[in-house]
């Protein structure tokens, strides 16, 4: 007579529930990473992209007009008097394109401050010299370095710069936590240094991401990092083992988003635009390209940027402190216990320990890259 299976225990049971539990944070990630991804990549559509037309005679003025008519919203096409003029618009990172009229149509664009921008310049108006049996030359008064043809690897180097940052949380946050909040803090410190150290070999003497101001790139990448870990760290207090999942959505979902790496806000839907200005990866990848590519233009904005995320990581740390102290139990006068209260305190202190590694591995292990 064969047995039946046997029924799931107590034992079981728990563990399921367990599981259970744990599934929640990367079906959650999964869910955040489905929205922020899809909803900011999957259908770039320009709105208010801004574009000059070369000319200050009645034919410029009407093609300025038709072509923001026929935009619908999309373009923002205004006219300026000269050639000189819309190459300084582009350098100053205040048009994305500019079209000069004639026998022979020049389209001049600056590929350094958006290569998808430029790319959708230059599909509009390959069409309107076309409407003109005209082949269209194209100028790029602002190219990117050899080394990154796509103009995409500084959005490259911030995601390399923000998993080290985010994952390393988990680590001085999990492994650390028996440590003084102030040593803490410290190895955040020691560890943006090393991590923005990285970063600069990246995009310097490996990939050649930048031919020039690669002390300023190391610099924006430290501040960019130790934003992020002190951040984590302050919040690891208050979340535990939620913090891989908050500083995900800060730092991956809303912040690659946003950043302008692959989709400047002029492309992107409104939410992720609105991000753009004050996010910390957007500080990070645009502070890079003004510094680099346009002398500086702006660059005192993005800095503030991320300045403030840094500030912001010293407040919730010094926060963080302040709860921990409140928390920390009163001294009480020591006593000698007994024997058997000993073993039983040893128990306890295993049994707390053992409790404690497991967190820190479940929270080392949700510390995934993307």
């Amino acid at each position: 007579m064969s047995a039946g299976p046997h029924p799931a225990g107590p034992s079981t049971t728990g563990a399921v529930r367990h599981v259970l539990g744990h599934l929640l944070t990367p079906l959650l990630m999964c869910i955040g990473m489905g929205l922020a991804y899809l909803g900011a990549f999957h259908a770039p559509e320009p709105h208010d992209l801004r574009v000059d037309v070369v000319g200050s005679g009645p034919s410029a003025q009407v093609l300025a007009q038709t072509l923001h008519d026929k935009g619908a919203g999309a373009l923002d096409v205004r006219t300026v008097a000269d050639r000189d003029t819309a190459v300084a618009a582009l350098r100053g990172l205040s048009s994305s394109g500019a079209y000069v009229p004639g026998a022979h149509p020049e389209l001049l664009i600056a590929s350094a401050a958006s290569d998808t921008s430029a790319l959708a310049v230059e599909k509009v108006f390959t069409k309107v010299a076309a409407g003109q049996d005209a082949p269209l030359k194209v100028t790029d008064v602002a190219p990117v370095s050899d080394g990154d043809p796509t103009g995409q690897g500084v959005f490259f180097l911030l995601v390399a710069l923000s998993i080290g940052s985010y994952a390393s949380v988990a680590v001085i946050g999990g492994a650390g936590a028996v440590l003084p909040l102030r040593i803490r803090a410290l190895l955040a410190a020691g560890t943006s240094l090393a991590v923005s150290l990285i970063g600069a070999v990246f995009a310097g003497p490996l990939f050649h991401l930048v031919d020039h101001g690669l002390g300023g790139v190391w610099a924006l990448s430290w501040l960019y990092t130790a934003g992020i870990l002190l951040i984590g760290v302050g919040l690891h207090t208050f979340l535990r083992r939620w913090t891989t999942l908050g500083v995900m959505v800060l730092f991956v979902m809303l912040n690659f988003t946003s950043s302008g790496g692959i989709y400047r806000p002029e492309l992107q839907p409104g939410f992720f635009a609105a991000l753009h200005a004050f996010w910390n990866g957007a500080g990070f990848v645009e502070g890079v390209r003004a510094h680099v590519y346009f002398d500086g233009r702006a660059l005192g904005g993005h800095v503030l940027v991320l300045a403030l995320w840094f500030l912001a990581g010293v407040a919730l740390t010094a926060l963080a402190g302040i709860a921990e102290a409140r928390r920390r139990p009163a001294p009480t006068p020591a006593t000698a216990p007994s024997r058997g209260a000993a073993t039983v305190n040893g128990n306890n202190a295993m049994g707390d320990r053992t409790e404690k590694d497991a967190e820190v591995e479940e929270e080392l292990a949700e510390a995934v890259g993307v």
